[in-house]
């Protein structure tokens, strides 16, 4: 740690520069990572992208500091944490409660429930960061990052090239996907390569969709990963679609609307199941090791001497506690005048007080479990790897019980739709707060490894909250009224699939309605126990094999057109790292590689939000070509363009590593 002297020096760290330029890359980032959350189910880490393009940039300024790009990287956290409310939020309008996004309602839920997430894990920091050997992966790679290529004693002499390289990564990774995507939308490229057929009695298909930004997704979740969907999408598409397709006698309609039919109504609850169980088992898994953890670093906490505690270095300041409680205080009032409009809203106003006292009293004593749970998640697996998706099945699953056992018998048939939407407006003010608190200490954790001061990043993520829940609501509704949601009422086939919101808005209105069938998802449930017993029998008998039976989940409950180009993605990944790993310096290129696939998510997904604002404003229309061209030309012009797009890029990327390494 370093001495109070040495941590008294002045330096430029929280700065207005450092705030706005981390504001726009929130902006920027968080809006890429609701649209292809909602199409995927996947959204990608921020902080490392942040980091190379704010060294690349404020390099150019005078009195720069490895802090003031720390800084940056924390508020651009925000976009990859906060995205993740589109894990519960569009459930709201799957459900038909809400047919778009209230822009006020939606943004105080992000921000609220975001400050709290930042308050709650301030008092966790010393036990959890200072005082403890939790590893935090992504803390302390991001850490490396910063040191390589800031400015100071620790900055290597190729640190000012790495950080140059890796925005041209960023940069042109973007355009190219951008432009591509343009392309697609006038349909001058086809945006998809697809075929369904009969299987027997049955029928099913294929959809390679021609995502850059899906083939990025690959790319950074990994060969095991990749695989591990593409067995999802087999056992979906290979057996559900046909066997449920045959089993119901589907007629009436093309081949594609019977399989897409069939997938929706049947198969993807049996993804569902798969889902859960196997979020549940790797929350499970923590139980453990986050309590015995806990227990350890507050006995160590304890036994602190009185001393230790007084003249703390500038590296020790939190926002002080005074501060933090005022403010959490300050969030309580809206939250509870937000549950009371939403109690009258859902035609539930004779029991008002108690919904709202009980959810307030739910949303403060969960915010803190879950606070301490995702905090020490992030520090054993990292933040990218928690299984949020489990916290947010069981907030859920609570909320609903709760309010099935003191509301319910109170209230006259048909209020049951009320209550669904009661108990999601609930998980995602709780969701949020687990988001940002498993965020927040591993941004803090990076903080400490470059002599960062505390209080200065917490300010900084509650600036990060604040514009990510400003995008957040606009995005979701353009892309509502441009697509809509799988199970959304009058959902269309380009609607997103939003996977998690509908699993978590599905088992809201199972529990409280009790009108899905629960034996798709009990067949799921029993998919996702074979595959948790082959996950871990491979990480016990192989050196590291495994099978992520979320992954697995997730590739069977979204369409193929969400997850075969990812496995392409993953894939080549795979082949680019093997690669890498015989060059002069093969993290730093595989680092490139990542880049280069952050820039392609980013890219694709801002055009993708344009696209989405023209087709649902109806500004003008986006189609060149007539459908002959579309479903014939367009196709292999597409295709080729694509593969060569891909092959260019990454082999510039490898030649620029090479440029970089020699250097």
């Amino acid at each position: 740690m370093s001495t109070p002297h040495l941590a008294a020096a002045p330096r430029t760290e929280f700065t207005l520069r450092a705030l706005v330029l981390g504001v726009v890359i929130t902006l920027a980032f968080t809006a890429a990572n609701v649209f292809f959350g909602l199409k995927a189910g996947l959204t990608f880490a921020t902080s490392i992208p942040a980091a190379v393009i704010s060294m690349a940039l404020l390099r150019n300024f005078k009195n720069t500091s490895i802090q003031e790009n720390n800084i940056v990287q924390t508020v651009a956290s925000a976009a990859g944490t906060l995205s993740s409310i589109i894990f519960v939020l569009p459930g709201l309008v799957i459900i038909g409660w809400w047919t778009g996004f209230p822009y006020w309602a939606s943004f105080l839920i992000c921000a609220l429930g975001g400050i709290l997430g930042v308050m709650y894990s301030i008092p966790l920091r010393r036990a959890l960061v200072t005082n403890s050997d939790l590893p935090y992966p992504e803390g302390v790679a991001c850490a490396e990052v910063l040191k390589v290529g800031s400015p100071g004693d620790e900055a290597t002499k190729h640190g000012a090239e790495d950080s140059r390289a890796g925005l041209l990564a960023v940069t042109w990774g973007a355009i190219v996907a951008a432009v591509f995507a343009a392309i697609v939308a006038t349909r001058t490229f086809t945006s998809d390569v697809k075929s369904y057929f009969r299987v027997g009695e049955g029928v099913t298909g294929f959809d390679f969709a021609l995502s850059m930004a899906l083939f990025a997704v690959g790319h950074l979740v990994g060969l095991w990963v990749g695989l591990a969907m593409l067995l999802g999408a087999f056992i979906g598409w290979a057996w559900g679609v046909p066997h449920f397709s045959f089993l119901h006698e589907a007629t009436g309609g093309s081949l594609e609307d019977i399989a897409s039919a069939t997938w929706s109504t049947n198969v993807r609850f049996i993804g569902a199941g798969t889902i859960g169980v196997a979020a549940i088992w790797t929350l499970g898994k923590l139980v453990k090791p986050v309590v015995s953890g806990l227990t350890s670093a507050m006995a160590a906490q304890r036994v602190r001497k009185a001393g230790d505690l007084a003249s703390l270095p500038r590296t020790e300041h939190d926002i002080p506690i005074t501060i933090v409680g005022a403010v959490m205080l300050a969030c309580f009032a809206p939250i509870a005048w937000i549950l009371s409009n939403f109690a009258t809203e859902t035609g539930l106003g004779d029991h008002m007080w108690p919904l709202v006292l009980g959810g307030l009293l739910y949303i403060v004593v969960m915010s803190f479990l879950v606070s301490t749970v995702c905090g020490y998640m992030a520090g054993l697996i990292g933040s990218s790897n928690s299984p949020l998706s489990g916290i947010g099945i069981l907030v859920v699953i609570g909320a609903a019980l709760l309010l099935v056992f003191g509301i319910k018998p109170l209230l006259e048939p048909g209020h049951e739709k009320g209550l669904v939407a009661f108990a999601l407006f609930v998980t995602a003010v709780v969701f949020t707060v687990a988001a940002i608190a498993n965020n927040n200490l591993q941004d803090l954790k990076t903080g400490q490894l470059v002599d960062a001061t505390p209080s200065a990043q917490q300010w900084a993520l509650v600036v990060g909250v604040i514009a990510g829940a400003a995008i957040i609501p606009v995005v979701l509704d353009v892309v509502n009224e441009a697509y809509g949601f799988v199970g959304a009422p009058g959902a269309t086939a380009k609607a997103l699939a939003a996977p998690q919101a509908g699993l978590i808005s599905a088992l809201a209105m199972g529990v409280i309605q009790n009108n899905i069938d629960w034996s798709l998802i009990l067949i799921g449930a029993g998919i996702g126990v074979v595959l948790i017993i082959v996950d871990e029998v491979l990480r016990r008998t192989t050196k590291g094999a495994h099978l992520s039976p979320l992954a697995v989940g997730l590739g069977i409950y979204l369409p193929t057109s969400s997850t075969l180009m990812v496995v392409v993605g993953a894939i080549a990944g795979w082949y680019f790292d093997k690669r890498a790993d015989r060059s002069a310096r093969p993290e730093a290129t595989k680092q490139l590689g990542v880049l280069l696939a952050s820039g392609m998510i980013v890219g694709e997904g801002l055009i993708g939000v344009l696209i989405a604002g023209i087709v649902a404003f109806k500004l003008f229309p986006l189609a060149i070509v007539g459908d002959e061209f579309a479903n014939g030309p367009a196709v292999w012009l597409g295709g080729i363009a694509f593969v060569a797009a891909i092959f260019f890029l990454y082999r510039w990327t490898e030649r620029m590593a090479r440029t970089v390494n020699n250097a």
